[in-house]
């Protein structure tokens, strides 16, 4: 059976660094067969239209933070081994960035600003998709914002699902859920869909765009156990800055 770890928006530098090293020390002991983001690893809020002429955009900050970036998903890639890694194109990372040297087209062929060059995912020997994955026969992963916003939990997942006809791996709307969608007749299953929303690892007094820094957040991210062409979904909520994994425990 194959373990996969599917790691939730990061928000890099406004992740939440001790949730997201006790997420990088469960891989390193969980030893999984591979690891997927669903994207957002990075925030790129220097580039944002959101802050566009404020003193984010002005700061200076936008190489450090790629470096912060870089520097964590070399900590993932350290903690996983020699085993294939995969990061999903997202609102955050590439959209922005696409958007942003829209008003600069002629830096904007250059190689060495396309997102994974920028990212430098090549060196950390990371496979990026820039569209929907079929990583499993009937099962995708995407970032989640390739279709309708739900606010209930795992609905935004459950929408793109019933849209593509996969069962969907998502993030984008910082929400734990899974939901699922089956029919059937005389006792037997068809078209079965999931959609999952593996949450974020933020902290959340960093999101200062939200009022009271709050949201419908919850810190979680997923396991996926594949047997076969069989995807069992498994969502791990952190609670009260810890997580539990088959009986072993984290916490900071």
């Amino acid at each position: 059976m194959k373990r996969i770890v599917v790691i939730p928006d990061l928000q890099i530098p406004l992740h939440d660094p001790k949730a997201v090293n006790a997420l990088i020390q469960f891989i390193s002991d969980y030893k999984p067969e591979e690891l997927y983001c669903v994207g957002d690893e990075f925030d790129a809020f220097e580039i944002s239209r959101w802050d566009r002429g404020t003193v984010k955009e002005f700061g200076g900050t936008f190489q450090k933070n790629l470096d912060k970036t870089y520097a964590v998903m070399q900590q993932f890639r350290e903690a996983l081994g020699n085993k294939p890694f995969h990061v999903m194109r997202s609102n955050h990372g590439e959209t922005r960035l696409r958007s942003y040297l829209r008003a600069a087209p002629a830096l904007a062929t250059l190689r060495v600003l396309d997102y994974p060059e920028l990212m430098g995912y090549k060196d950390l020997k990371i496979t990026y998709h820039n569209r929907i994955w079929e990583f499993a026969p009937g099962w995708g992963l995407a970032h989640g914002d390739e279709g309708s916003m739900i606010a209930t939990p795992g609905g935004t997942a459950m929408a793109l699902a019933k849209k593509t006809g996969l069962s969907m791996v998502t993030g984008h709307t910082h929400k734990a859920g899974l939901q699922h969608s089956h029919s059937g007749f005389n006792g037997q299953h068809s078209n079965l869909l999931y959609g999952m929303e593996v949450g974020h690892m933020m902290d959340m007094s960093k999101a200062t765009y939200l009022p009271a820094n709050a949201g419908n957040w919850q810190q979680a991210f997923g396991i996926l156990y594949i047997d076969r062409n069989k995807v069992t979904p498994n969502l791990i909520q952190v609670n009260n800055k810890s997580f539990i994994v088959e009986g072993t425990k984290y916490s900071w």
